[in-house]
């Protein structure tokens, strides 16, 4: 079948058409050649997310792709007139680290090896294009319009040219194809001329002539890495394997026309491993990884089944938050909504959460609930469980408290939480009862580190920084470690460990907690905020500050302002509009000092700086607070971190060293991951001075249910 036997459109969108469908995959099945001027050098591999490839390379067909390296402004007012040794390092050096960069990343490893093998053997060709200074407008819009040619047998050709904003989520036939115009050489002569036009500058650029462009060969040297990197790889079998990850993809996307999302790697074998557990289980994935998302794909996939969904979350930011998500990411179906809580009190009325929660064959019903409202009788009684329903519980953690069990006591058929950190870190009955519920860990795990190495989140550096308590605190401290430890003596029973008996008296657990509050409030946090902030902040930077409580913000406030510094609060009683405040943050920058409201699930991505006061002993706190600063952001490309590491007072004489073992738990997991390797040697080093063995504390932590949200 020959390209003149299709009837393509003049013009499609993405609005309004599958532009994959309806043009790109019946153009390549009909043509044994393809010219293509694309963008940057790395995404020339998404050719390969096209299910067609194989048809077309079974017909015999040739692809010529002209790309562009990822050079900075300086090199390109570096490279010189014509050909040189220079430019010749220039681009290699950049081909090279986008090469390595593809093969580094285990989702895109894959698709570059069949890369590989498409140029090994012969059916792949690239030349590498670098726009002049100073070029015409006319040509700079060429190559950002990523001008396409198909050619068939006959010598018929459909030429197109728009924006194909091609990313890793647009791997899929219908991906980020936004919007083209489409021009055949067999329908009149204006099109005719668009072909043979395109045809030409193309082929002025391929040998070489065009001189209002670099044009170079592809590095002989990068030939054979890619050569030797699909050695033992058949092209056609890891084609055939991304087709598969793509119609998984296409499968789960919560958006069933045109998609400009779909779920990564990690989200769809969670997904599929979720449906083989019976729909039931956790996802452990670490902050930032798209938690949310993975849910919104599992409530599309309910309601295309005739189900209904409760969702439960952890604050009131997230209540319209998570609806606002659905409404973004659904938007080919009509939902209705029930949100319960923080002022929306309907659903105690009239049976209005029985009618929500109950099956029906119309309505796609979604309710939106938080966990401190949810876990009351009466909520619990009005819900209509059975197999028609899935609840979903974001920061699944948190029902593991003894005042939250009672939400599981809702008999839904279908479960699934979410949670970069689910274990309760000392509370063995509370986790027992989140995993008897939700069925256990759904793999893969996917933790911050993965995360981080799979580009998901941003790289960072951390700064550990010394607060010594004063002695008065000092004092403080001692009289309550002494009286803790009477307690323990007193409660234990021969041969329970510490674990236990605390987590088995509340008195003693508010001990504890009375003693961590010594700590995070330590008096010289303030003077190190305002040190911090002198030294390193610049105007325009997005910091965060993560405080205690009010009183300790307070005081941070204050400093800064009385300092000039552009600092404004954000906590759940502040007098401001908080969604106001946010944006104003997002758009200009400052400083934002923060109690808890942004441990879990409010997104900041434009942050680039976070100072931790609020120190911890619970690893959830501490690896959510790493999370916030860590997400991708737009000309984002490290975080700094900066955390203030209690320790005694200088004149204090025992060694024992429990203030900086508390400390040294949260710290040192901050430093492993980080992108410099000095930190931990700075925190060995305060290990070593107060006798602490390094080792026995990387995966400490205690779980702190101080942590209510209004409703």
């Amino acid at each position: 079948m020959g390209l003149r036997e299709h009837n393509f459109r003049p013009d499609f969108n993405k609005n309004d058409h599958d532009i994959a469908e309806e043009f790109y995959l019946p153009a390549m099945r009909s043509s044994v050649r393809y010219d293509r001027i694309s963008g940057y050098f790395g995404s020339t591999i998404y050719i390969l997310a096209w299910s067609t490839l194989q048809e077309f390379v079974t017909n015999g067909g040739k692809m010529r792709i002209i790309c562009s390296p990822c050079i900075s402004d300086a090199d390109k007012e570096a490279m010189t007139e014509g050909y040189s040794a220079k430019n010749d390092s220039i681009i290699q050096e950049s081909l090279s680290k986008e090469l390595n960069q593809l093969f580094a990343l285990d989702s895109l490893s894959k698709p570059a090896r069949a890369l590989a093998g498409l140029i090994a053997e012969g059916i792949l060709d690239i030349k590498i294009a670098v726009p002049k200074s100073g070029m015409e407008a006319d040509l700079e819009r060429l190559f950002h319009d990523k001008v396409g040619i198909f050619t068939d047998e006959q010598g018929d050709a459909v030429g197109f040219r728009g924006s194909m904003n091609e990313t890793f989520q647009g791997l899929s036939d219908g991906g980020n194809l936004e919007s083209i115009d489409v021009f055949p050489s067999w329908v009149d002569s204006r099109d005719s001329f668009r072909v043979q036009s395109a045809s030409e500058y193309f082929e002025r650029l391929w040998n070489e002539s065009e001189c209002h462009v670099f044009v170079y060969k592809f590095p002989e040297a990068l030939r054979r890495k890619l050569i030797e990197k699909s050695n033992g790889y058949d092209w056609k079998i890891l084609s055939s394997e991304i087709s598969t990850s793509i119609s998984l993809a296409k499968k789960w996307s919560p958006n069933k026309r045109n998609a400009s999302r779909s779920p990564r790697p990690h989200q769809l074998e969670a997904l599929e491993n979720w449906v083989k557990h019976n729909r039931v289980g956790i996802l452990e994935h670490a902050t930032g990884s798209g938690k949310t998302f993975t849910a919104i794909c599992a409530i599309r996939d309910a309601l295309d089944r005739g189900k209904s969904v409760l969702v439960l979350v952890p604050s009131k930011e997230l209540l319209c938050q998570w609806k606002t998500e659905i409404e973004n990411s659904i938007q080919d179906m009509h939902v209705s909504y029930l949100l319960c809580g923080d002022g929306f009190n309907s659903w105690k009325d009239n049976n209005t959460l029985q009618l929500w929660t109950r099956p029906s064959d119309t309505l796609k019903k979604i309710t939106i609930a938080i966990i401190d409202t949810a876990c009351n009788d009466q909520f619990v009684h009005s819900v209509v469980s059975g197999n028609h329903l899935l609840l979903v519980a974001d920061e699944v953690h948190r029902i593991g408290s003894p005042a939250r069990q009672n939400i599981l006591n809702i008999n839904a058929k279908e479960r699934l939480g979410l949670s970069a950190t689910p274990i309760r870190s000392g509370d063995p009955k509370g986790t027992y009862a989140i995993f008897t519920y939700f069925g256990g860990i759904v793999p893969p795990v996917f933790s911050l580190e993965d995360a981080i190495k799979s580009n998901v989140l941003t790289k960072y550096y951390y700064h550990p920084l010394q607060v010594h308590l004063s002695p008065d605190e000092q004092k403080h401290w001692q009289s309550l470690t002494k009286q803790i430890n009477k307690m323990i003596a007193m409660y234990g029973k021969p041969g329970q460990s510490v674990g236990s008996i605390i987590s088995a008296h509340p008195r003693l657990q508010m001990k504890i907690l009375e003693r961590a509050r010594v700590v995070k409030q330590a008096e010289n946090k303030i003077s190190l905020a305002v040190r911090v902030v002198k030294q390193y902040y610049d105007p325009g930077q997005r910091w965060i500050i993560y405080c205690d409580n009010q009183a300790q913000l307070g005081s941070v406030l204050s400093a800064l302002l009385c300092h000039g510094y552009d600092a404004y609060e954000y906590h759940s009683d502040m007098d401001g509009d908080r969604t106001e405040t946010l944006k104003y943050f997002g758009l200009n920058g400052g400083i934002l000092v923060s109690i808890r409201c942004l441990d879990e699930g409010v997104d900041i991505p434009s942050t680039t700086h976070a100072l931790i006061l609020a120190s911890s002993k619970n690893p959830r706190e501490f690896i959510q607070r790493r999370g916030r600063i860590l997400r991708k952001f737009p000309g984002k490309h490290f975080a700094q971190l900066y955390d203030a590491i209690v320790v005694p007072d200088r004149l204090y004489n025992d060694n024992s060293g429990s203030i900086v073992e508390a400390e040294l738990s949260r710290a040192i997991q901050f430093g492993e991951w980080a992108e410099n390797p000095s930190c931990v040697s700075d925190l060995r080093i305060i290990a070593r001075r107060y006798g602490i063995n390094y080792q026995k504390f990387k995966d400490g932590g205690i779980e702190d249910d101080d942590e209510t949200e209004s409703e």
